[in-house]
């Protein structure tokens, strides 16, 4: 069997290890690791897919997985990569938004038999009393290193809060408490999470005498720069109920050609013989192997039922027939607001004599955006979403046209 250290350094997860010998080594045998999550939201989204399929791969190799659904260190937040304090979170949203993410997590990995566990951090950190948990914990900390570290520093000019000052504590006794009970000895996490990993890993080795390591996957962007599960319209939820399969296929197959390779190697299964071929190619085959990656994704994440029906759709939609021939209608983004109504854009494209006609269509069932009904009369769109493949508008059954920017 391969070495999964190997596996995720091949397919672009590794950005940061200690001691990469020796974690090599223990990675031979079955190990236990972690990663945490703050609820901060009821769902997750495409940006925190890379550190799941990470721990997919893990758990495929034989080895134990631990999800820590942050109840108690998402009553703080962790102040890594914030340019302001994140809002503070009452308990009844934490402990809404932590079932949500833990039905979520069940898509890519399997708890059956304790191959995997979902723990809340709020067991074991609520109890603490403050004085105590100074004694005990705080004292193997320096404040001067802690400053030192690059989530603190880059806050200090705008203000840090005492309450995040707290966090990198927090997170390390995370990881004292998982190898305590666990016998846990690797975290995982995006490379902002570097310095408060780097802290669980010297508290355990001051305090238990042992040696445990830490991995850290970078900070992706697409090719543009665009950080990875964002678009105009805003994130990329893994949620159905928030983002529909069929757009959330839609967004992997618009993806930039310069992502293909690496995204086929990071959010798909398929073997690295499969991905070097399906990235080799160029032009209208690169359209196909998009298409692979979509089907992919979705299907990991919403299912194959649901990812058959995104496929078929999208190929209705903008494969040969009416679609694929609709006229194009080019708009000057200079002159478009930042939010473009809906009802608007049917008007510019000619697909409504007037606003209260447009509406009337939105109200009547009869307005899709890129395949998908317009639910709402007041709607809008951010008008960068036509920047790059433009929008397909349709109108009843037969009647389409493509709005791009210019």
């Amino acid at each position: 069997m391969a070495n999964v250290y190997d596996i995720l350094k091949e397919r672009g997860f590794v950005e940061q290890v200690t001691n990469e010998d020796g974690l090599r080594q223990a990675l031979e045998q079955p190990l236990t690791c972690y990663i945490g999550y703050d609820p901060s939201a009821a769902s997750l989204h495409a940006g925190s897919l890379l550190t799941i399929m990470a721990l997919a791969h893990l758990q495929r190799q034989g080895h134990r997985p631990i999800f820590i659904v942050g109840g108690g260190t998402g009553m703080i937040g962790d102040p890594s990569g914030r340019t302001e304090m994140r809002q503070v979170l009452s308990l009844e949203q934490v402990e809404e938004n932590r079932l949500a993410i833990k039905a979520q997590l069940s898509h890519y990995i399997a708890f059956d038999d304790e191959q995997a566990l979902i723990l809340n951090n709020a067991e074991w950190l609520l109890p603490w009393r403050y004085i105590d948990f100074l004694r005990e914990i705080g004292q193997h900390f320096s404040v001067n290193r802690m400053l030192a570290a690059e989530a603190y520093r880059s806050r200090l000019e705008r203000g840090l809060s005492f309450i995040e000052f707290n966090y990198q504590l927090l997170q390390a006794y995370d990881y004292l408490t998982l190898y305590r009970t666990y016998g846990c000895t690797l975290q995982l996490g995006g490379n902002d999470q570097w310095g408060n990993i780097l802290a669980g890993v010297d508290l355990i080795r001051r305090v238990e005498g042992v040696e445990v390591y830490a991995l850290t996957f970078p900070l992706l962007t697409t090719a543009s720069g665009v950080k990875m599960g964002k678009t105009a319209a805003g994130a990329v939820w893994l949620d159905a109920k928030l983002l529909s399969p069929f757009k959330y296929y839609q967004y992997w197959i618009n993806i930039e050609d310069a992502d293909v390779a690496r995204f086929l190697k990071i959010y798909t299964f398929l073997p690295m013989e499969e991905i070097e071929q399906l990235a080799s190619v160029e032009g209208a085959a690169l359209r196909e192997s998009k298409e692979v990656l979509a089907y992919e994704a979705t299907r990991i994440t919403h299912g194959q039922a649901a990812a058959d029906d995104a496929r078929q759709r999208s190929r209705e939609l903008f494969g040969d027939g009416a679609a694929q021939a609709a006229p194009t209608t080019a708009l000057n983004i200079q002159e478009l607001d930042e939010a473009v109504a809906v009802a608007e854009l049917f008007c510019l494209a000619g697909l409504a004599r007037s606003r209260s006609e447009a509406r009337r269509l939105i109200e009547q069932g009869g307005a899709y955006v890129n395949g998908e009904p317009v639910q709402d009369a007041n709607e809008t769109l951010a008008r960068d979403a036509l920047l790059r493949n433009g929008l397909l508008l349709r109108a009843g059954k037969k009647r389409y046209q493509r709005v791009v920017a210019r």
